[in-house]
């Protein structure tokens, strides 16, 4: 029963990302599409749902002015505007620059439950929105930076 137990986390795990693949984006490529057109960073957050550690990327520290769009498909996504200094070591926004440039669904991996953020046009994993951001929305989306390409202004 103990064993049983113990991998119920991995099969909800396997649900969430069946459901996430079966879902239609307007950008979709195949497997070997994305891994050739994505670095492996990229292909491992954006496609398998991974994390960047913390501090390590591009763009957690960036302080230029300048639109964040989608790593894999181009995407408006977040404006610099929009970006605060959550301690985190991962960007992070108060709001996308369009509620339509996101997806929000619920995520039961890592043993807890989150809201993951997905790109609504290719359906690239981005990162997770919490509730304990600044004002005016209370929220902080926490993007991995290798999910993002940044357009100077």
């Amino acid at each position: 029963m103990k064993k049983l137990l113990s991998a119920i986390p991995f099969l909800l795990m396997a649900l969430c990302f069946i459901n996430w693949q079966s879902q239609q984006f307007p950008v979709t490529k195949t497997d070997a599409e994305w891994k050739k057109s994505l670095t492996t960073e990229q292909y491992n957050i954006l496609r398998q749902k991974g994390t960047e550690r913390a501090y390590t990327g591009a763009y957690w520290n960036n302080h230029a002015k300048g639109t964040y769009v989608c790593a894999a498909c181009g995407q408006t996504l977040f404006s610099s505007d929009t970006k605060f200094e959550s301690g985190t070591g991962w960007p992070s926004f108060y709001q996308p620059i369009n509620k339509k440039a996101v997806i929000e669904q619920t995520d039961n991996s890592a043993g807890m439950q989150r809201t993951e953020v997905l790109c609504s046009r290719c359906g690239g994993h981005l990162g997770h929105v919490f509730d304990d951001g600044p004002q005016p929305t209370g929220l902080r989306y926490c993007m991995n930076s290798a999910a993002l390409n940044f357009i100077k202004q």
